[in-house]
């Protein structure tokens, strides 16, 4: 491997794609970079890519593979870090997501924890770092 290569995307498989865009900015706060409408081996798609939210951080990007049905939601689980899990917890259902998990802390692991749905069921673990 050479000293470029690194992690750059993650792509969520989505069945609305407009709406579930709408819920990640909403609840995450991010913001478009680009829209694609392509194919990957012959099947047409839309994606939306956002801007990472750091330097060096992943790009997200949602993709809707055109005229397929609904995908799986339960093959990934996505993790987001905040500063508030709590607030994130609640953007959350204020988006239309749900609750899975209480936010709960964990010392022994430095970190508070909850797990939430977005609105096609895929399940998201937020992280909040405990100070110090």
């Amino acid at each position: 491997m050479s000293q470029t290569d690194h992690f750059g995307f993650t792509k969520l498989l989505v069945d609305d794609l407009e709406a579930t865009a709408t819920f990640y900015k909403s609840v995450c706060g991010l913001t478009e970079l680009a829209r694609v409408d392509s194919e990957i081996a012959g099947r047409p798609i839309s994606e939306i890519m956002f801007n990472a939210t750091g330097q060096g951080a992943a790009t997200f990007v949602l993709l809707k593979f055109v005229g397929a049905p609904r995908p799986h939601n339960d093959e990934v689980i996505l993790g987001f870090q905040t500063q508030d899990v709590v607030a994130f917890v609640e953007r959350t259902v204020a988006a239309g997501g749900s609750i899975v998990e209480e936010v709960k802390s964990m010392p022994e692991h430095g970190v508070k924890v909850g797990f939430v749905r977005d609105i096609e069921g895929h399940l998201i673990e937020v992280v909040e770092l405990l100070q110090q």
